[in-house]
Formats: C-alpha cells, structure tokens, sequence
C-alpha cells in the first residue's frame, strides 16, 4: 500500500481508504520564554477559547489545531501548522489593544501566517457559524 494510504475499515462491503496529503509545515521561531507562558495559558482557557477548542482539537475538522502557540514575540490561540492558519478569538481586553492586534497580526502575516479572528461572543453565542467560517477557510487553504 502506498505511504500516503491507510487501511480505514470496511463500509457497506467496500474497503475505506483515508487519504493524508503531507506537505510540510513551517516552523516559525519563536522567543523561548514564551514557551513556558503558552503551556500556562493552555491550562487556563477562556470559557470562548475552551467551547471552540472542543469543536476543533482531535482534527475534528480534518486537520489539527493547536492551542496557545508561541510565534515570533507572540502566542496565537489556535494554529494549524498544515495551512498556516491562526484563530484568534478576542475578549474584552482586546478592545483597547486595537493597534497592538494590527501590528501583530501583520508581523505574523509577514511570515505567511492568515488570521481568522472572533469574538468572545461570537464563539459562545454563535459556534455553528464560527466553525462555518473556519472550514470555509481550510476549503479555501486546501483548494
């Protein structure tokens, strides 16, 4: 059987095959004293980041997430190292941060990293539209 090929199972008297594509993900540096922070934040989720953390984690929606990942001078949420994406979901003091989050968000772009960004609302009280606009995005990245 070819590498990228897995045996899956049988269905419905046909044999399953799952299908992984590789492609190589890019590791951006990071300062090393955030490593200890991000490992601290992932056991302190916002109710927002740990709801959208359940609907995505375990490749739920075909690729992985991961938590409070150091990039640069920063640490992102959620990144899929597979298409480059950060999710972003912003509370309250985000607000009065506007300016920060732009200049961060575009040091981490500048590294080819896309951004989708939600608000604490929007993840609690809209999930199903907030997980849309996520795998919209993977299509998108995935072609």
């Amino acid at each position: 059987m070819h590498p990228f090929l897995r045996r899956k199972g049988q269905g419905d008297g046909c044999q399953i095959i799952e299908v992984t594509l590789y492609m190589p993900n890019k590791i951006i540096r990071y300062r090393r004293d955030l490593k200890m922070r991000a490992r601290a934040l992932r056991k302190n989720l916002t109710p927002a980041e740990a709801l959208l953390w359940e609907a995505i984690r375990k490749k739920k929606l075909g690729i992985e997430f991961h938590r409070q990942v150091p990039m640069l001078d920063y640490i992102v949420d959620f990144y899929c190292h597979e298409i480059g994406l950060a999710i972003e979901v912003d509370g309250e003091v985000h607000d009065h941060n506007v300016l920060e989050d732009g200049r961060r968000q575009a040091r981490l772009e500048s590294e080819g990293v896309q951004f989708l960004r939600f608000s604490n609302s929007q993840v609690t009280e809209n999930l199903t539209l907030v997980i849309e606009e996520i795998n919209r995005k993977i299509e998108e990245a995935l072609g």
